[in-house]
């Protein structure tokens, strides 16, 4: 089954030093679940600053700047893994280094048919 592991912290609660900690944690891991082909896709993302958000309401278009709600902590990164439950996603989600000073929220994918293939 595969899962979306969403990284949240507070993007100022890192020191330049953690964030590249973090960044070199976090890519090791990403090996040792391809090496056990559960890895299917991680990334770090850019900044909240960096956000547009886009929304529709009443047919017009609404683009601002930034995240859609203002929250405590930021989406920081993600992690897609295909594994066999629950149980084993959470001990992924474990070994996730943003765990440490944030949340990583565990989501299965709703796997639609008839979608293209990643190449």
């Amino acid at each position: 089954m595969k899962y979306l592991l969403l990284i949240y912290a507070d993007e100022q609660s890192y020191t330049p030093q953690e964030r590249q900690a973090c960044y070199v944690e976090s890519t090791q891991l990403t090996h040792e679940l391809n090496e056990n082909g559960q890895y299917l896709g991680a990334s770090p993302l850019h900044p909240v600053a960096t956000a547009t958000s886009v929304r529709i309401r009443e047919g017009k278009r609404l683009i601002t700047d930034g995240p859609f709600a203002e929250t405590h902590e930021q989406l920081g990164g993600y992690y897609l893994i295909d594994v066999a439950d629950l149980d084993q996603a959470i001990e992924i989600a474990a070994k996730i280094p943003g765990a440490k000073k944030g949340t990583v929220e565990i989501r299965p994918v709703y796997e639609l048919p008839d979608l293209p293939d990643i190449q």
